[in-house]
């Protein structure tokens, strides 16, 4: 090979990582770590195979880069972060030698080499993996994105011909073909994705699976799989902007298993981005983000476009997402997402909360949009936020968005029966929330709601109107952001109230005022307004004290 065994290169790589002398995120370390643990399990249904995890490195260092001045025509030389995914990938085998894992995530920014790297496992699976009839697929939500992957190993086949020799590769349009026993290696999008009716696929490639807004396409790969014995689908992304998808979905249960909180020993995942704290704009964090940093990441090409995110706030965001893995939801989004769940602690249970003071925010909604309650208990140190989230449950079962029926399965949303929300059961809610809590005040935008409240007066519940104006709300924004900073607020970790903070959108006006707004129609942004609403109340109190609100005409007595 003329290099030392892929292996070593790998378990070094692992040891650099861990004791820091290649920069890398928790993620990363936690990957390196599971594999260390992995190799030292003295009863373990799987055997690490040096053979299988040299072989398929050894195969793709035969292939030629096919793009770029600088390497294009060469052979491919594999880093050690490369090398670390491809050895561990297909490096561990069961019993009866098949391969252990069935499903691969590796989410690394841009520019590090991610389709070329795909490419040569494509083209292993499809010639090298002793697979008969092996059928590949890249699978992307358009058809320019999907062929990106086949094309360039399309390019690979036709710069080696003793690759397409021995093989018997015949390159078409399409399609690569091998004709001994009629593999093929074909690009699958939404647009044609009837075609996968039938298919017996031995290697799905799921390239930007942050595009994929639902988790049709990957449910009905994942199911094409079935017959084959060691099948594998690689999943391969930059960060997105999308965190209710099947991406962001996907990536939850990676990060799971990496922390240990759940257990899949078939299922690898390597996550490349900064950790919560570190500066995006030092090129220690660039190195961290970018495993080919200063080869194919150019230091100077990120250096000019920090500068810019520096001074062009519109840029920012692109430059977190896609050169640092860092999701965000808006373009111009308000909330920092990484302080935001640093606030989150999983163990906290509003049934604790009961007989302690609390404010509660209400933004109501039909069919479309969720009904969004959210309730903020003060504390000496600051404030525990909980949200409780209403839909109808044909909303929930016609919704492109994936996460919903999830979320209404864990218990973090109520789907309501029929068509359009059920108010009646909100109703009875806060009635019985204003018997379990000390509740102060709940807000609510009389737009909708108004019936509802004069109800909720004469059941003795504290309801005060809270009208959706920039006033009354762009200092509740601008607290309620200082106070996530701050880590002044906790709350339950509940995602779909993440995903709804993570799309808020601040609308700044020439007096510097903020309002929140959404970008795109489903993007839902109802639970973070029902939280900024019973922040507006604390504020007011604590400047001018109760009277304000009765000053104003707004606070309605039982």
């Amino acid at each position: 090979m003329g290099r030392v065994q892929y292996t070593e290169l790998a378990t070094r790589y692992c040891a650099d990582v861990l004791q820091g002398k290649i920069p890398a995120c928790e993620f990363v370390k936690q990957a390196c770590q599971r594999q260390v643990d992995d190799l030292a399990r003295k009863s373990f249904e799987f055997h690490y195979d040096e053979a299988a995890a040299n072989r398929v490195c050894s195969f793709i260092e035969k292939l030629p880069h096919v793009k770029g001045s600088t390497w294009a025509g060469q052979s491919l030389r594999l880093e050690p972060w490369q090398v670390f995914i491809l050895t561990t990938a297909f490096g561990w085998l069961d019993a009866q030698g098949r391969r252990r894992f069935r499903v691969v995530y590796i989410e690394v920014p841009r520019k590090n080499g991610k389709s070329c790297l795909t490419s040569g496992v494509g083209l292993y699976c499809l010639t090298a993996d002793n697979e008969l009839g092996a059928e590949v697929v890249t699978a992307a939500t358009k058809a320019d994105q999907a062929r990106i992957v086949l094309d360039m190993a399309r390019m690979m086949v036709k710069q080696t011909p003793s690759l397409a020799a021995h093989f018997g590769i015949e390159v078409r349009e399409h399609v690569i073909l091998k004709q001994k026993d009629a593999s093929t290696f074909r690009a699958l999008s939404k647009d044609n994705q009837g075609s996968q009716d039938g298919q017996n696929i031995h290697c799905a490639i799921i390239d930007e699976l942050h595009a994929h807004k639902t988790r049709d396409m990957v449910a009905a790969l994942d199911t094409a799989t079935g017959a084959r014995t060691q099948p594998i689908i690689w999943q391969i992304t930059t960060a997105g902007n999308n965190r209710a998808g099947i991406c962001y979905e996907t990536r939850d249960y990676i990060k799971k298993i990496l922390n240990g909180s759940q257990s899949d020993d078939r299922t690898f995942g390597i996550i490349y981005t900064v950790d919560e704290g570190d500066f995006w704009d030092s090129e220690e964090s660039w190195r961290k983000a970018n495993p080919n940093y200063g080869v194919s990441v150019n230091p100077e090409d990120l250096k000019r476009k920090a500068a810019k995110a520096l001074k062009v706030a519109s840029a920012q965001n692109e430059f977190l997402t896609k050169h640092l893995n860092v999701w965000v939801n808006a373009s111009t989004a308000w909330m920092n997402m990484a302080a935001w769940d640093a606030c989150g602690d999983p163990s906290l249970d509003i049934e604790d909360f009961e007989g302690r003071p609390c404010y509660i925010g209400l933004d109501l909604a039909t069919r479309e949009d969720i009904a969004a309650k959210a309730y903020i208990f003060p504390e000496d140190d600051g404030y525990v936020l909980f949200g409780k989230f209403y839909l109808p449950e044909e909303t929930v079962e016609q919704s492109e968005n994936s996460q919903y029926a999830g979320w209404v399965k864990d218990g973090w949303i109520t789907a309501t029966d029929g068509p359009v929300i059920d108010f009646d059961a909100i109703e009875q809610d806060l009635i019985e929330d204003s018997r379990r809590f000390q509740v102060t005040n709940i807000a609510y935008d009389p737009w909708q709601a108004t019936e509802l409240a004069q109800r909720l007066l004469k059941e003795g519940c504290p309801m005060i109107e809270y009208r959706n104006t920039v006033q009354n709300f762009s200092e509740p924004m601008k607290t309620l952001a200082a106070w996530v900073a701050e880590k002044k607020l906790k709350h339950d970790a509940n995602p779909a109230l993440a995903w709804m903070f993570s799309n808020v959108v601040a609308k700044v006006d020439a007096k510097d005022n903020i309002y929140p707004r959404k970008e795109f129609p489903q993007n839902k942004i109802d639970g973070a307004v029902a939280s900024i609403m019973p922040v507006g109340l604390i504020v007011q109190r604590e400047q001018t004290g109760p009277s304000w609100l009765e000053n104003n005409g707004v606070l309605y007595a039982g």
